[in-house]
């Protein structure tokens, strides 16, 4: 996936578009994660990215580049569909890298400690 398409993907938008997101991005993260969390190597992180978005504490802009991160990750039709076994997450973890990079700084500890309760929760899932 070149950079042009990875920086479409992570706009945050304005204030309007990222509530839309948002609202996706709960209702579909979760059953999305649990199909990915074995095939995922950074798994914690996209957690701890999703409390850090969900966080009315993060700057805006940051929360919108995670929001468009994470939304692209739980749509299951993209440019690479999920469906398709491994080879289906690997654009979701090229655009979940991407944003990383750019807001990593901003996931704090309290994020990592809510990603570890909620995997935890999860029978079968291993934290790490």
């Amino acid at each position: 996936m070149d950079d042009i398409k990875i920086g479409e993907i992570l706009l945050p938008g304005d204030e309007e578009a990222q509530e839309r997101q948002e609202k996706t991005v709960r209702a579909r993260f979760w059953p999305t994660m649990r199909k990915a969390i074995r095939q995922l190597p950074f798994g914690r992180d996209v957690v701890a990215a999703y409390y850090c978005a969900t966080d009315r504490q993060t700057p805006l802009r940051v929360r919108g580049i995670l929001l468009a991160a994470l939304g692209y990750f739980v749509l299951p039709f993209d440019a690479i569909p999920d469906m398709l076994a491994v080879v289906g997450f690997t654009d979701d973890i090229a655009v979940l890298t991407t944003a990383f990079a750019l807001i990593s700084s901003h996931i704090r500890e309290q994020h990592y400690e809510a990603a570890d309760r909620a995997l935890a929760d999860e029978p079968g899932v291993a934290v790490g």
